[in-house]
């Protein structure tokens, strides 16, 4: 990962509920979940999870894939990996 790709990344996490969505999706797991469900989960109303879903997806920290009507968002374990990665380098 470049340090330009980690900074946009880190800035991403730097909200507090675009963390809390990260580690949802995390623990769901490659199925992702569903727009809907990450906003339940989070306590968040839909237009604001949409939003932080964007942020978090052009970041490269999560992607979507849409399943009939609705959209379906993953982790990017492979960024996540690399942001760690990028961390750990030096040390």
């Amino acid at each position: 990962m470049e340090e330009r790709q980690a900074l946009m990344a880190f800035a991403a996490l730097s909200q507090e509920t675009r963390l809390r969505i990260v580690r949802l999706l995390v623990t769901a797991g490659p199925d992702g979940m569903a727009a809907g469900a990450i906003a339940e989960a989070t306590g968040v109303s839909a237009s604001n999870v949409s939003f932080h879903l964007k942020e978090l997806t052009q970041a490269g920290l999560a992607a979507a894939k849409r399943e009939a009507r609705s959209i379906y968002y993953t982790a990017d374990y492979s960024a996540l990996s690399g942001l760690i990665a990028f961390l750990m380098r030096d040390c």
